[in-house]
């Protein structure tokens, strides 16, 4: 059948199943644990599941590309301070001397 031997067919029809079935118990107990606290990342994950996930054979890069195409990886928020006030009008603006002081 198609140049594929039955056994092979099925074979792959069995590797897949078995890995969709492995990514669905993960993302059950990440969303489980997301429940609970709902901004936690990959590598605090995987080291809260590392017992669970060792059971299954699914190593820490694996766990990560199932969290990332399940769109599941939290994009961390960075954090900056403005420190100047750069803008164009507001660059050179100072009081206006002529009518604040009046010298002699």
């Amino acid at each position: 059948m198609f140049g594929i031997d039955r056994q092979v067919y099925y074979r792959k029809i069995k590797r897949r199943f078995n890995k969709q079935n492995k990514a669905r118990l993960v993302i059950d107990m990440v969303l489980e644990i997301r429940q609970q606290m709902p901004r936690i990342g990959s590598k605090k994950l995987y080291y809260l599941l590392h017992q669970d996930l060792k059971a299954l054979k699914i190593g820490r890069d694996k766990f990560i590309d199932i969290l990332r195409t399940n769109h599941l990886l939290i994009i961390s928020k960075r954090s900056y301070h403005i420190t100047t006030n750069s803008h164009r009008f507001r660059k050179y603006t100072k009081p206006n001397n002529r009518s604040g002081n009046k010298q002699a």
